[in-house]
C-alpha cells in the first residue's frame, strides 16, 4: 500500500510539473519582448560592409554581419530630415520635424511632447537611455538616463543623469567615465541591464557618439589601414558644382582639411581635436590634396566604426550569456547617412542617397527569419510604431509613421507607401534648404533656399532650383535630368505626388 501511494505521489508530481511547464510555455509565448535599440551617429551604410560598395572589403564588420545574418536588413530605410537632432526626434515621436518642432540643431522636444519611451513606460516597460541624447533638455519618458552633454567627447566622457542634470549642450556637470566613449557607453548599458527588474520587459536605448566628427578611435585601431590605399568613390574629383548640373556647392572635403589645420594651430580655440594631426598639404595640387584628405578622412571614419562593431559584439554576447536573446528585439541603425567623398563631399543634410539612406538591421529570433532583406520604403517615423506594435500597443494617434512588422515577415501590405517625403530646414547657401520626393526609381527635389527664421539657418537666400534623378539609370546621382524633355511627364506626376504628400503629412504652407 505504501509503495502504491509513493508511485501515485510521483505520478501526481510529474503531472504537476508538466502542467507548470505548459503554463510556463503559454506565459513565454505571450511575454512582451525586450527591446535593445542601438543607435550610432552618422555611421553611414557605405561603412557597414553589408550594403556592398567600395569599402565592403575594408570595414571591420564581423558583428554587423553576425547581426545581419541573424536578422532582417532594410535596403530602403530613409530619414525625413538628414541631421542629428531632428532625426532622433522623429525616431522617438514618429513625427516629421514640423510636427515635433525639432527642425535643426540644439532644439529640444517641447516639454510634455509624446514619445515612444513614454508610451512603452505606460505599458509596463522599463525604459532607459545611455549615451548620446542631443536634444538639449532633460529626456522625458526614460525612467533612467545617463547621457552625454551635447556632442559629448570621445575620451573620458562626461555623462549627465537625473541627479546632476543641467540644461544645455556644454554643461560640465556630470560624472567622468574613464575610457573611449563607445566602450564606456556599452559597458554602462550592460551594467544597467544586469541590475534591471527581470519581472518586466525593458526598452533600452544604447546611443553611441561614434561615428560623428572628429572620428576618434581607440588605441587598438591606431594602425588599422596603415599603408593601405582605400578605393575612391567615382565622384571624388567632383569640384565646384561638378559637370552634372548640380545646383549648389555642398560641403567639400577641403573644408575638412581647413578644420584639421585650425584644430592643430589653435587647439584652445577650435571646437574639437582630431586624431593624426598635423595634416601636411604643402606642395600638393588640388587633385593630390583631395585624394590625401579622402584617405585620412575615410580611414579615421572606419577606425571609429570598428569600435562600434566591437561593442555590438559585446552587447550580443551579453544577451546570449544571460539567456534573453530569444525574446529580445535588437535594432541597430544610424540617425542618417553621411558622405564619404561622394561628389567630393563630407557631412550629410542632403536628399542625395548617401545622406538620405539610413542603414538598419533588426533581429528577433521568435518572429523574424535571419538573412532576409526588405526593399520596401521605410522611414524613421515608422520606427516607434513598429516598437509599439511589438509591445502589443495599438499605434498611438500622435505617430505619423506606420508599423512595418508585417513587411519584416515578408507580408508587405497592399497599401504600403511607394514614395516618401523629405524636408531639410537648416538652410545654408552651400547646402540650401529643400524638400523632395523619392520613389523606387525617381527622385525630385526643390531647393527653395530660404532660412525661414529657423534656429541656426542662414538669412542669405539662394535662387530656387529643381533637381531630378533617375536612380535606375544614374544611381550615383551624377546627372541632374530636370531639363531632359523625356522626363517631363514623370516630373509633372511627381510634382503632383509631392503636393499630395505635403497635404498628407500636414506640412505647413511655406508661402513661396
Amino acid at each position: 500500500m505504501a509503495n502504491i501511494m509513493i508511485r501515485l505521489g510521483c505520478y501526481l508530481f510529474i503531472l504537476l510539473l508538466l502542467n507548470c511547464k505548459q503554463y510556463d510555455n503559454r506565459k513565454d509565448s505571450d511575454e512582451k519582448p525586450n527591446i535593445l535599440f542601438i543607435l550610432s551617429d552618422d555611421h553611414t551604410s557605405q561603412a557597414w560592409g553589408i550594403y556592398g560598395g567600395i569599402l565592403q572589403e575594408y570595414v571591420q564588420n564581423d558583428n554587423l554581419e553576425r547581426l545581419a545574418g541573424e536578422g532582417v536588413v532594410l535596403n530602403n530605410a530613409f530619414c525625413t530630415n538628414s541631421i542629428c537632432s531632428p532625426s532622433r526626434a522623429s525616431m522617438l515621436t514618429g513625427q516629421y520635424s514640423h510636427k515635433n518642432q525639432v527642425y535643426t540643431l540644439r532644439e529640444p522636444l517641447p516639454k510634455g511632447h509624446p514619445n515612444i519611451a513614454k508610451t512603452l513606460g505606460e505599458h509596463g516597460y522599463q525604459t532607459a537611455l545611455i549615451g548620446k541624447w542631443h536634444l538639449v533638455e532633460q529626456p522625458e519618458g526614460f525612467q533612467y538616463f545617463n547621457v552625454l552633454p551635447g556632442q559629448g567627447r570621445y575620451w573620458n566622457p562626461i555623462m549627465k543623469s537625473k541627479a546632476n542634470w543641467q540644461d544645455g549642450p556644454d554643461g560640465t556637470m556630470g560624472k567622468v567615465y574613464d575610457g573611449f566613449s563607445t566602450d564606456v557607453i556599452t559597458d554602462l548599458t550592460i551594467a544597467h541591464l544586469k541590475q534591471r527588474d527581470t519581472s518586466a520587459p525593458f526598452f533600452m536605448m544604447c546611443n553611441f557618439k561614434a561615428t560623428h566628427e572628429p572620428f576618434e578611435y581607440p588605441e587598438r585601431f591606431k594602425t588599422l589601414y596603415e599603408g593601405v590605399d582605400i578605393p575612391e568613390p567615382e565622384s571624388l574629383l567632383d569640384f565646384g558644382l561638378g559637370s552634372g548640373g548640380r545646383t549648389f556647392l555642398g560641403q567639400k572635403l577641403e573644408n575638412m582639411a581647413i578644420r584639421w589645420e585650425k584644430a592643430y594651430l589653435h587647439p584652445d580655440e577650435f571646437w574639437t581635436s582630431y586624431p593624426g594631426l598635423p595634416f601636411i598639404k604643402e606642395g600638393l595640387d588640388s587633385i593630390a590634396l583631395r585624394k590625401k584628405i579622402y584617405q585620412k578622412f575615410v580611414k579615421d571614419f572606419m577606425r571609429c566604426g570598428a569600435a562600434i562593431n566591437d561593442n555590438i559584439g559585446k552587447l550580443l554576447d551579453y544577451l546570449e550569456e544571460s539567456g534573453i536573446a530569444e525574446n529580445t528585439i535588437v535594432i541597430y541603425t544610424a540617425d542618417q547617412g553621411y558622405f564619404l567623398g561622394e561628389h567630393g563631399f563630407f557631412d550629410k543634410r542632403l536628399i542625395y542617397e548617401e545622406s538620405l539612406r539610413m542603414p538598419f538591421v533588426i533581429r528577433y529570433p521568435k518572429e523574424l527569419k535571419g538573412g532576409t532583406r526588405i526593399d520596401d520604403i521605410i522611414l524613421n517615423i515608422d520606427f516607434p510604431a513598429l516598437l509599439a506594435d511589438y509591445a502589443g500597443i495599438k499605434k498611438p494617434q500622435y505617430m505619423q509613421g506606420e508599423s512595418f512588422r508585417e513587411n519584416l515577415k515578408g507580408n508587405t501590405p497592399d497599401d504600403w507607401r511607394q514614395q516618401m517625403y523629405y524636408q531639410y530646414w537648416l538652410h545654408h547657401p552651400d547646402r540650401p534648404a529643400h524638400f523632395g520626393i523619392r520613389n523606387h526609381r525617381y527622385k525630385l527635389a526643390y531647393f527653395y533656399g530660404k532660412g525661414l527664421d529657423m534656429h541656426g539657418a542662414s538669412k542669405e537666400d539662394t535662387p530656387p532650383t529643381w533637381e531630378f534623378y533617375d536612380l535606375e539609370k544614374d544611381p550615383m546621382e551624377l546627372k541632374n535630368a530636370i531639363n531632359d524633355s523625356l522626363n517631363a511627364e514623370i516630373i509633372k506626376q511627381m510634382k503632383g505626388a509631392l503636393k499630395q504628400l505635403q497635404e498628407q503629412y500636414e506640412v505647413p504652407d511655406l508661402d513661396f
